[in-house]
């Protein structure tokens, strides 16, 4: 019985390196070599050497260099492809009925680095209305979904990830980290972020942020045009975070 027990420990403790291996290949496009990935996962580079090896055989991880340096294989691309899509349909009617309740824009978008990256939009039905492509990339620290994402960070990692001063986007920007952090203490407070004004003139927005099935950070806001924001964002607000809150029990019931 005790060997079974230490058998299935190291077997979990195998998935959980090669996990972490994979996690510090992402956005690496052009590779890492044994020892970089063993200094970033502080491992044994003869334990980096046999994990690799295996990811290898399933191509969850490719040669990205002839002088050994791997990333992120076809493999497992296809399996993120497949789970944002699937995330992407399993958001969506939700998005469709918070769009229709409040008809305005409702945007769904990814963290990468120090940006959001807007992957799904349903337009709201408003004549005057606040319009993003998907694909389009945004600053983190002047967007509603944006700080609704660096709430859930601590104060260190939010000045290790965006700095310390910002670039004024508006008059509105807040442009350094005090300001910043000041802003997101009521973010951690009621749950939701405001931009007012902040990335641009004219537009404001809230948002909430969560986690997909493969716990990446995505978010969903609400842009509108300043004109109708004072009066409408308590409902905004309460109706995001409702929204929130139905989504993870649907990702929840869909994993059980």
């Amino acid at each position: 019985m005790s060997r079974l027990i230490t058998n299935d420990k190291s077997q979990v403790q195998v998935i959980a390196r090669a996990a972490t291996i994979l996690r510090a290949l992402e956005e690496e496009n052009a590779g890492l070599s044994l020892g970089q990935i063993a200094q970033r996962v502080n491992l044994a580079r003869s334990t980096v050497q046999r994990i690799v090896a295996a990811l290898e055989t399933e191509k969850l991880v490719i040669a990205a260099t002839p002088n050994g340096r791997v990333r992120l294989g076809p493999a497992i691309l296809r399996l993120a492809a497949s789970v944002r899509s699937d995330f992407i349909t399993l958001a969506r009617p939700l998005l469709e009925r918070l769009s229709e309740e409040l008809h305005e824009t409702v945007d769904l978008s990814t963290i990468k680095k120090d940006h959001l990256v807007f992957i799904d939009q349903v337009i709201g039905s408003q004549r005057l209305r606040a319009v993003s492509a998907v694909g389009d990339t945004f600053p983190l620290y002047c967007t509603a979904n944006g700080k609704a994402y660096l709430a859930q960070l601590s104060d260190d990692a939010i000045e290790a990830l965006v700095g310390r001063a910002y670039d004024a986007r508006t008059p509105k920007t807040l442009t350094r980290l005090d300001s910043l952090l000041n802003d997101l203490k009521a973010v951690r407070r009621n749950g939701v972020a405001y931009d007012r004004e902040e990335h641009t003139l004219g537009i404001c927005a809230v948002g909430v942020a969560l986690h997909d099935p493969l716990g990446n950070a995505v978010a969903i806001s609400v842009p509108v045009p300043s004109q109708r924001f004072q009066n409408r964002q308590a409902l905004i607000a309460d109706r995001l975070i409702a929204t929130k809150a139905a989504l993870e029990s649907r990702m929840n019931s869909a994993a059980a």
